[in-house]
């Protein structure tokens, strides 16, 4: 069981970046998966979450509207594509699978985290 996160890099104010977490040895559509995010000697953040089913979707409200979580089954993965990115959302990114296929925030696995930073 493997969780592998990508997709991380630097950009501008106002670019995009579009990560991927894409699992191994298992069904990742089975499961809600989540996304966070930490910045040095801080906690880690909740960023977004999709459940199994009927995909519903549910954003931070400080990437609300710019921020797009999403499935690709062909792959066995969740993206998410940040757009509008903005300075404060430089941070590792991890992708997290949650016990069960809606999300409860009970995560089972971790990804391994990818860096974004967003500076000018």
């Amino acid at each position: 069981v493997q969780l592998q996160a990508s997709g991380g890099g630097s950009v501008q104010p106002g670019g995009s970046l579009t990560l991927s977490c894409a699992a191994s040895g298992f069904n990742l559509g089975y499961y809600a998966v989540g996304w966070f995010r930490q910045v040095p000697h801080e906690g880690r953040e909740y960023v977004s979450c999709i459940s199994n089913g009927d995909d519903s979707t549910h954003y931070a409200d400080s990437v609300k509207g710019r921020f797009a979580i999403s499935r690709d089954s062909a792959k066995n993965a969740v993206n998410l594509q940040m757009n509008s990115l903005k300075p404060e959302d430089t941070a590792v990114y991890y992708c997290a699978v949650d016990r069960s296929s809606t999300w409860s925030n009970r995560i089972t696995s971790w990804g391994q985290g990818t860096q974004v930073t967003v500076s000018s």
